[in-house]
């Protein structure tokens, strides 16, 4: 199918306008002679162009210009570049961007209920955050709550699931979590506090130097395509696995809401078509990524992969427990979330049990033989 008629099929314009611009219009090629363009901001809580949750919005913007026939252009800036990474969430609330991407953990002193829609330890997979988020009123609760911040949520990008972290010693026993410096985010930090760890809250560009001078003594960040991207193999020694405090972490793209509402309806279409492609862009390039990654930590670099101790992911799991519990006592709208995020997992567990999680079993079992 040639240009003018994708577009068309699209409902982007009319054959005159598709024609394009001539040499010497002024024009962008593609919008109607009269039509409003948009030429909107994008900060971001991740280093520029870093691999995966870096290039997920890059990606983003590229397929909403494409798709637009250039009506919209997004400039994405990276951490720091306008606003600081942990700031994504307010200069879009307040308009001083109109877009942002982020992690919803972040943004946990604004409501409680936040952490919900990115992960929450020993809770939903990617699998199953993306199915609660589309299919589950997910998304309609994630809506409420962000209407009152001015802002329109949508996912838009999945690491899978993540590491337990980068770590200077062993941990054999609970009490070697006692007194570390532990660089997590979200609730997982929180977790970690009410086992004696010491929790830092830090954007991923400045983990690696605070890990190497000694200011922390552990780090967790995703998976392993971004911490060998960040050379934590260089200054770590072992690295520790299940991610019991991210399972499926979901990236979100923020939209300050006035200025959605304010959009023809397609370029709305457009950019929820674009992001429900990133979401799903970002987990394929993580699934593909992370394992040959893994491969060459533990071949060429030597990194000496360890589970945590059962005892460990127990304590830890009792704390995620109460941590949840009173993360949403008395606040009505995380007390809903938390409900419609629960019953979900209810329905959701006992099916994967004999469904991927047995087949997983059986693969293993085979592949060993």
């Amino acid at each position: 199918m040639d240009r003018r008629k994708f577009v068309a099929a699209l409902g982007l314009g009319s054959a005159a306008t598709l024609a394009g611009c001539g040499p010497q219009e002024d024009c962008v090629p593609g919008v109607a002679e009269g039509e409003q363009t948009y030429r909107w901001r994008m900060v971001t809580s991740w280093p520029k162009n870093y691999p995966g949750v870096g290039t997920g919005p890059e990606r983003f913007a590229e397929l909403v210009e494409k798709m637009s026939g250039g009506q919209m252009r997004i400039r994405v800036y990276g951490a720091g570049e306008l606003v600081p990474a942990f700031e994504t969430f307010d200069a879009v609330s307040q308009g001083n961007a109109e877009m942002g991407h982020g992690a919803s953990y972040y943004w946990r002193g604004k409501h409680p209920a936040t952490p919900f829609f990115t992960a929450v330890p020993f809770g939903l997979n990617a699998q199953e955050m993306n199915a609660w988020i589309s299919r589950g009123g997910g998304q309609e609760l994630w809506d409420s709550l962000y209407e009152g911040f001015n802002l329109k949520p949508f996912r838009a990008g999945c690491t899978g699931t993540q590491m337990a972290g980068w770590y200077n010693k062993e941990i054999n026993t609970l009490a070697d979590l006692r007194g570390l410096r532990i660089r997590i985010p979200g609730l997982g930090g929180e977790v970690m506090r009410r086992v004696g760890a010491n929790p830092v809250q830090l954007p991923g560009a400045e983990v690696y130097t605070a890990m190497q001078t000694g200011a922390i003594d552990a780090a967790e960040w995703v998976g392993p395509y971004n911490d060998i991207t960040f050379g934590f193999q260089r200054i770590a020694r072992y690295y520790y696995y299940p991610g019991w405090q991210e399972p499926g972490p979901l990236l979100e793209l923020l939209i300050n809401l006035d200025k959605w509402r304010a959009l023809p309806p397609r370029l709305q279409t457009i950019i929820e078509t674009a992001a429900l492609a990133v979401n799903q862009e970002v987990y394929d390039e993580y699934t593909e990524r992370n394992a040959a990654a893994l491969e060459e930590l533990i071949k060429q670099h030597r990194v000496q992969l360890r589970r945590l101790p059962d005892d460990v992911i127990v304590a830890l799991k009792q704390a995620s427990d109460a941590v949840l519990a009173e993360l949403v006592a008395g606040n009505a709208e995380a007390e809903a979330v938390h409900a419609s995020y629960r019953a979900f997992e209810k329905r959701a567990v006992p099916y994967h049990a004999i469904a991927e999680e047995a087949y997983y079993q059986v693969r293993t079992l085979t592949l060993a033989e």
